[in-house]
């Protein structure tokens, strides 16, 4: 099979699935899974496929993998679509492929999908349906009129072939179809637990929020596509096309239409990845299943938004050489990302929900890409969007792995404690061993710690970025990020496994099934090795002479001229070196002794500081404030009280007034006179019509006919008889 043909296939497997479990597999659970499961299994062999013919080409970025096909007729022409693999897309398609088969097959064993977080395996519940608090606080069972199960299985394999369809679409219409896709999926597995109250709302806001990012987006499609009558990559990203772009005013704020439609397709990404002022979706989506968090923070929804921003790098950078002032739109991603980056981080530092840290980290995470990408480091920040798929991944499956622990736990001694709370968790080390290690993989990734992580290289890649740009205000918010990154970490790490368990569901705590822990392990060895294909150039430990694979593989696809692949900076180095051992350090020292009971240090150390990260700088109150309240009183005022209660009400009441008028009407102006008289009339002509008939139909008429009848016929037999004598 030709490789075109197979890059044609990669997305279909899951989405075949979620047919087939939607279509009647949906009463088995064995063979609902089984068949997500083999989707994703079959669209990992072939990605593994594709990757490898790709890295055999010598020129990817110059002669990419493509086919394409005619889709829509538009007169005399077609609009064609089809599928590209070209560096970018290949690496993406890599950590895709293998991070949605590890969430897939360590869904199996998370397998609580009847019941709302906190919550597993309560005796004597039916198998299917969702639970829900009741106003006495009684757990009671909702009935469904589907399997859960089955029913979440199929929207995972659904989110995989919307994400596989993005990764290789070769144009922006089938990116932004995948991209939508995404969208109702994410919705439909944040508020899986739809009898939940809290997980409803929260599928309602990320919906909405990142509908905001999309709609600009869209905008930025229409602008492109009125422009230069495509929407394909080759056209749309050709470098003398993007210098064309350039040159075309707009008048918005002095941007010219590249400027303008990069920023519009970058505001997707925005609501897409969760950057600031569009982040305040996806802490409240950790109100699905752990896998569904798994697959948004790692897999698919900010991954694919990160994705785009690369894609719409040529535009957003067309005009600028390095040395030189950044553009506006490189301006405004250097200053969301940076700021993202530092706002998430100092949220995270003051959060108990083991998951609700790991998302803000992930927003933290997404503002340094997006940083890179503002000050111009390309490969940096395809690097980390690469390596933090995997330890991210791992993370949140890991705080899956934890809370199932905690569950068995709880159940086991009738503790009703949150089992997602850090400060009733401790000792887990002991009770869960393959969980702590890879746990801690994956965490110390995410923290940067030297040379043995894959974090450790990405992130550095930035700062070194950040650096030789000599943009030293992200430089340092980045590198301060980073120290916080490095405190809270350790704070998780050092609450949830280390020291004695702080509640009896923490002591009685087990270790999962291999079906759970061996994905783990697998993302725990990229989490660590993943970072090594990326070593700059001149690293004095390694003595390379020229750049890792991954930055070799990338820099053709940058669009910047002149700017040569990101090499070894000393300083940078001891600035990684320095604040991620010291933040580890530090969180270790600090939580190390925790007690159940006492005040988190943090919040002793910081006092009214500490509320204010505690809720979030009350961001989610302003907006309230700014848009939800007047929103919900415009609705009560012109729609309930003036548009309802004056125009559809008086258009109701009116009609109703109207109608007995309009009535009695046509019964006075037409019916009586013309229906009823005129009827009347030919009623009595009827009649007196009917009584002629009668008549005739009589006895006596009969007789006088035949009387007459034998006068005509004697009075001819005489005729006829004078005639003949004659």
């Amino acid at each position: 099979m030709a490789i075109e043909k197979l890059l044609w296939l990669i997305p279909l497997p899951p989405l075949i699935a979620f047919v087939l479990i939607s279509l009647g597999a949906n009463r088995s659970r064995g063979l609902s899974h089984s068949l997500a499961v083999a989707g994703a299994g079959l669209s990992w062999l072939g990605s593994m496929f594709v990757f490898w013919k790709a890295l055999q080409v010598k020129d990817l970025t110059g002669f990419p993998i493509i086919s394409t096909i005619n889709w829509l007729p538009m007169g005399a022409e077609w609009l064609k679509v089809g599928i590209r693999i070209d560096p970018l897309s290949a690496v993406t398609l890599f950590f895709v492929a293998w991070t949605i088969l590890c969430i897939f097959i360590y869904s199996i064993g998370y397998h609580n999908y009847n019941a709302p977080a906190g919550v597993h395996d309560q005796p004597g519940l039916p198998p299917h349906g969702a639970l829900h608090t009741s106003d006495e606080g009684k757990i009671i069972h909702v009935p469904s009129v589907e399997p859960m199960y089955a029913r979440f299985f199929g929207l995972i394999s659904l989110f995989a072939f919307a994400m596989y369809l993005l990764v290789i679409s070769d144009n922006l219409l089938t990116l932004y179809i995948g991209w939508e896709i995404m969208g109702l999926c994410s919705y439909l597995l944040i508020g899986f637990w739809y009898a939940k109250p809290s997980a409803r709302d929260a599928a309602v806001k990320a919906f909405l929020t990142t509908r905001v990012g999309d709609v600009f987006m869209l905008l930025g499609l229409a602008a492109l596509y009125t422009s230069t009558g495509s929407l394909s990559y080759d056209v749309v990203f050709r470098p003398d096309v993007v210098v064309q772009l350039a040159a075309i005013p707009t008048g918005v704020f002095g941007l010219s239409l590249a400027g303008l439609s990069g920023l519009l397709l970058f505001i997707g990404t925005v609501g897409k990845s969760a950057q600031f002022p569009l982040h305040i979706w996806l802490p409240d989506a950790m109100e699905g299943p752990t896998p569904v968090s798994a697959m948004i923070h790692a897999a698919t929804m900010v991954s694919a938004g990160v994705y785009l921003a690369v894609r719409a790098f040529p535009l957003i950078s067309a005009g600028w050489t390095p040395g030189s002032p950044l553009t506006p739109p490189m301006m405004v991603l250097a200053v969301i990302g940076t700021f993202t980056a530092f706002f998430a981080a100092s949220i995270a530092i003051a959060q108990n929900d083991i998951k609700r840290v790991l998302a803000y980290s992930t927003i933290s995470q997404l503002g340094f890409m997006v940083a890179a990408l503002g000050v111009g480091s390309y490969t940096a920040a395809v690097f980390h969007l690469f390596t933090h798929a995997f330890f991210k991944a791992l993370l949140f499956l890991g705080a899956g792995s934890v809370i199932h622990g905690m569950e068995h736990g709880a159940l086991a001694e009738d503790d009703p404690v949150d089992v997602q709370d850090m400060f009733h968790m401790g000792g887990l080390r002991k009770t869960m061993p393959l969980t702590f290690w890879t746990f801690s993989a994956g965490g110390l990734s995410l923290a940067g710690f030297p040379l043995l992580t894959a974090g450790f290289w990405s992130k550095d890649e930035i700062l070194s970025g950040a650096f030789s740009g000599r943009f030293w205000v992200v430089f340092i918010v980045l590198a301060i990020t980073a120290l916080i990154t490095a405190f809270y970490t350790a704070r998780q790490i050092t609450l949830t496994f280390l020291g004695t368990p702080r509640s009896q569901a923490a002591g009685h705590a087990q270790e999962n099934k291999p079906i759970m822990t061996y994905p783990l392990v697998v993302l725990a060895v990229f989490a660590i090795g993943a970072g090594w294909i990326g070593i700059p150039a001149g690293f004095p430990l390694t003595g390379a002479h020229q750049a890792g694979w991954i930055i070799t593989f990338l820099s053709p696809m940058n669009p910047l001229e002149g700017h040569s692949p990101e090499v070894f900076s000393s300083l940078p180095l001891v600035v990684s070196l320095v604040v991620s051992i010291g933040g580890l350090y530090l969180g270790w020292r600090v939580y190390r002794g925790y007690q159940a009971g006492q005040v988190d240090p943090v919040e002793r150390a910081l006092g009214p500081v500490f509320s204010l990260l505690k809720q979030k700088y009350y961001i989610d109150e302003v907006y309230s404030a700014i848009f939800i309240r007047p929103a919900r009183w415009m609705a009560e005022i012109f729609t309930a009280l003036w548009l309802d209660n004056r125009i559809i009400d008086g258009m109701v009441n009116g009609l109703s007034a109207l109608m007995p008028a309009l009535g009695s009407l046509l019964r006075n102006g037409f019916d009586k006179p013309v229906i009823s008289n005129g009827g009347d009339a030919l009623g009595n002509r009827l009649i007196h019509w009917g009584q002629i008939l009668r008549k005739v139909q009589s006895g006596r008429i009969q007789q006088y006919m035949l009387y007459t009848l034998w006068v005509i016929v004697v009075s001819g037999m005489v005729v006829f008889y004078l005639m003949g004598r004659g």
